[in-house]
């Protein structure tokens, strides 16, 4: 099977539309995704395993009534970055950053730190 490249186009858009199966195919099957945030510090991060977990983060996040914009993005090699303002209607803002690896053009493992308003 010939090694694909990792669509970092595709990636930004499906995070900017909400596009929850469009996200989810940029990950592998074993993938796993370890998140920071308010309630999950950094000596506890939740992290999500398989497919099956990320798919239901990803559904929640885009079922959520707010903007995604990808404000920076880069790529090369077996890694990728990207930073992600969000915006609820109430005005309150998160601002996430994340590191992806790749393998075979899908992410296999991706760190994400948030940070919200308040």
């Amino acid at each position: 099977m010939p090694a694909t490249t990792f669509d970092g186009a595709a990636f930004k858009q499906a995070i900017e539309e909400r596009d929850a199966a469009g996200l989810l195919a940029h990950y592998a099957e074993n993938a796993e995704v370890r998140l920071v945030d308010r309630d999950n510090p950094p000596r506890s991060p939740r992290v999500l395993q398989g497919k099956d977990q990320i798919r239901a983060w990803i559904e929640d996040i885009c079922d959520r009534d707010m903007t995604h914009r990808v404000e920076q993005q880069v790529a090369s090699g077996d890694r990728a970055a990207y930073t992600e303002a969000c915006l609820y209607p109430d005005g309150t803002n998160v601002l996430c950053v994340a590191m992806l690896e790749l393998s075979d053009g899908y992410v296999i493992h991706q760190t994400g730190i948030q940070a919200w308003d308040g």
